[in-house]
């Protein structure tokens, strides 16, 4: 058994990819079993959809992870909470791009892990400037389903949240500067089917998988320059980087919607980009590799 421990109250982007993940081990034969709080929408999602999922408390980690022949951890707490039940071997996925923190028992955790994930290069870098051995850092991007292709007849979408770092307001500012209709939207996908441009707007992000959505819905995206976007936001290329600023991210959002043959070819190239190297099978196959290295 490969044990996913998550302990989130909310169902963001790193639960979704510790769903698809233990989705495609599944199907690769590893047996994996997922470890969430039983009042948490991942524990409903996991039964739903048929993968395995126990409720995660501190004595069923403990007694779960002696049975287990690794460990995979998806948020700190739940690292948190695997060093200190000593579980052995331990993987960790880290996905944000802040440093790591210098104190006795951030060191004494990040000192636990047999090896860690990170969602990008910006959240590598920020793990061994935290003095974790690079040979113990392996990047393993997110990944996301390849879907229809949008009709781009609607209007801008953005992700709906709460979290003032995530640039809801400026959003709001920007489209109406721009004239723009713009739809703040809590299932990205269903959004996405019609959506004419995807606006991603965050003061730190490890990589974005809601701008990898879009991209796979061949959407076009005007991102904010911050972490790991620009590793899959390459301006003028697979989308356009904005300083998040109400004047630049109104001009970026105008000139996609007055310029068709440049919202086609971003949209294209992101498309690309995602069967290239951002589908969940290229994240499970990334894992795994992962996964034998620690278990050899």
């Amino acid at each position: 058994m490969i044990l996913h421990v998550d302990s989130g109250w909310s169902l963001r982007g790193g639960q979704y990819q510790a769903l698809l993940l233990a989705e495609g081990l599944e199907a690769h034969g590893w047996n994996p079993t997922l470890l969430v709080p039983a009042r948490a929408p991942l524990y409903e999602l996991a039964r739903e959809r048929g993968v395995p999922v126990a409720s995660l408390n501190a004595y069923s980690l403990w007694r779960m992870a002696r049975q287990a022949r690794l460990v995979h951890v998806h948020d700190a707490r739940s690292h948190t909470l695997a060093a200190v039940c000593g579980a052995r071997p331990l993987v960790v996925s880290r996905r944000v791009a802040f440093p790591v923190g210098r104190g006795l028992l951030s060191r004494w955790k990040y000192s636990r892990a047999a090896l860690y994930t990170a969602v990008s290069q910006v959240v590598a870098d920020e793990l061994t400037a935290s003095g974790v051995d690079p040979a113990r850092v392996t990047i393993v991007p997110d990944g996301v389903a390849l879907a229809p292709l949008s009709s781009r007849t609607g209007p801008v979408v953005a992700p709906a949240s709460s979290d003032p770092r995530k640039g809801s307001a400026l959003a709001a500012r920007s489209a109406v500067r721009a004239g723009l209709r713009l739809e703040f939207a809590s299932d990205i996908p269903a959004a996405l089917q019609n959506a004419s441009m995807f606006l991603y707007l965050t003061d730190s992000e490890g990589l974005g998988s809601g701008i990898l959505l879009a991209m796979a819905a061949g959407v076009p995206v005007v991102a904010s320059r911050v972490g790991g976007i620009p590793e899959i936001v390459r301006h003028e290329e697979t989308g356009l980087l904005v300083n998040n600023d109400e004047a630049d991210v109104s001009a970026a959002m105008l000139r996609l919607a007055s310029d068709a043959d440049l919202a086609a070819r971003l949209a294209a190239n992101g498309r690309r980009l995602v069967e290239d190297g951002y589908t969940i099978e290229h994240m499970v196959q990334r894992t795994m590799a992962c996964y034998r290295q620690v278990l050899a």
